[in-house]
């Protein structure tokens, strides 16, 4: 064989691309600076990419023909597939997209007056297993990558043609509420949260980004450290005997050390003003009496905190039931009367499966969770019987 013979053609050598979309400013930088490209261009893709929906490099006219030719070869634009979008008779928009490796996972657009709320989603699934949430009951496959994050939110501007710096922005909020434990995907979540705040990216403010957690107490620890978000906690009971129940990750950090952690979040924060928002949902008869409010009252006394009150939202799989109107209202005007800000989240979408706690996506379950619930109601079905009248 000649060595004429052994050189490849470029087209014949398998190079692999590296996908632009989650890539910070910094990891942007860096990439161009190996190309031998000038830091401005980081800017200019940025801006191409997350702000005009542009991902096809030939299109972004202020690059070199040689850059875009050289782009083609070792980079892409990935962005998850769209799989199928719902609208609810409230205006919700549900949308399901796969991942790699098969997995769906959905995104919610909930639009409420003059803003928009985006629920994104950070995990396939969720390893929690909380016992009121639909999510849990589909098990676990992996993380989510930071550009499968930010995916989600350039999907949904996209479906609502919001993509275009000459028209509104739709997507007012984005909230991480959706599918997974985003503390437990720290790093990703972290970049795509920053990412959504980035002037050349979306440009969201730091208080219309918000981080809901379960409370890995460890990861919330150095969460201030990296970023400035909102936080919500999920805490859902005022004693630990009762969320152990709902929230078995309680057993680990338990209510003491997620609120002096939340507290050690705000303190971090340059603007003292900010409070975190308890999220609680509230069960017939499972933590909605008045005496759960009034020790809900006393827990958070020390706590700079607004609550927010969720009814429960049936799915298949629980057997819990939605608060009544009268116990909600009755709760909510307990921690009123005790000087909280409390607001009730309406429940919206619920005709499309969007309401909160009832994502599920389609999970490539790596812990068998959702066969043994399946099986676990299918033996309840099976112990139904019908008496003829």
């Amino acid at each position: 064989m000649t060595t004429k013979d052994a050189v490849l053609d470029d087209s014949e050598v398998n190079v692999e691309k590296v996908n632009l979309l989650g890539m910070s400013e910094e990891k942007l930088a860096a990439f161009f600076e190996s190309l031998g490209e000038k830091r401005f261009r980081v800017k200019q893709v940025m801006q191409w990419m997350h702000q005009r929906g542009v991902i096809d490099f030939d299109a972004m006219s202020d690059l070199s023909k040689v850059l875009r030719a050289k782009l083609a070869t070792v980079a892409e634009i990935t962005l998850p597939e769209l799989v199928s979008e719902q609208t609810s008779e409230d205006g919700t928009r549900k949308w399901l997209v796969r991942l790699a490796g098969g997995s769906c996972i959905e995104t919610v657009y909930i639009p409420e007056g003059n803003r928009g709320t985006l629920c994104v989603s950070s995990q396939i699934g969720c390893s929690l297993d909380c016992s009121f949430c639909a999510t849990g009951k589909q098990g676990f496959n992996r993380d989510l990558t930071t550009a499968e994050i930010v995916g989600q939110l350039w999907v949904a501007a996209k479906a609502m043609d919001s993509l275009d710096p000459t028209k509104d922005r739709v997507i007012s909020n984005v909230v991480l509420m959706g599918m997974g434990e985003p503390l437990l995907n720290f790093d990703n979540v972290v970049d795509a949260m920053n990412l959504m705040m980035h002037d050349c990216a979306y440009g969201l403010s730091k208080r219309r980004v918000t981080l809901s957690t379960a409370g890995v107490v460890p990861a919330l620890d150095k969460l201030g450290d990296v970023t400035d978000v909102s936080l919500a906690i999920s805490l859902h009971a005022p004693n630990d005997e009762l969320r152990n129940q709902l929230v078995p990750l309680n057993r680990k950090y338990p209510i003491a050390e997620l609120l002096r952690s939340a507290q050690g979040y705000l303190e971090k924060l340059p603007d003292k003003r900010r409070k975190i928002t308890v999220e609680y949902t509230l069960m017939r008869e499972i933590n909605d009496r008045p005496e759960h409010a009034r020790e809900l009252a006393a827990l958070l006394v020390d706590t700079p905190c607004k609550i927010n009150l969720i009814p429960f939202n049936p799915f298949d799989q629980s057997d819990y039931q939605r608060v009544s109107n009268n116990a909600l209202y009755r709760f909510r005007d307990i921690l009123i009367e005790a000087g909280y800000t409390v607001t009730l989240r309406s429940t919206r979408g619920d005709d499309i499966d969007a309401a909160c706690g009832q994502l599920a996506g389609q999970v490539n379950d790596r812990t068998k969770r959702s066969q043994r619930y399946r099986q676990q109601q299918d033996k309840g079905l099976e112990a139904v019987r019908i008496i003829p009248s």
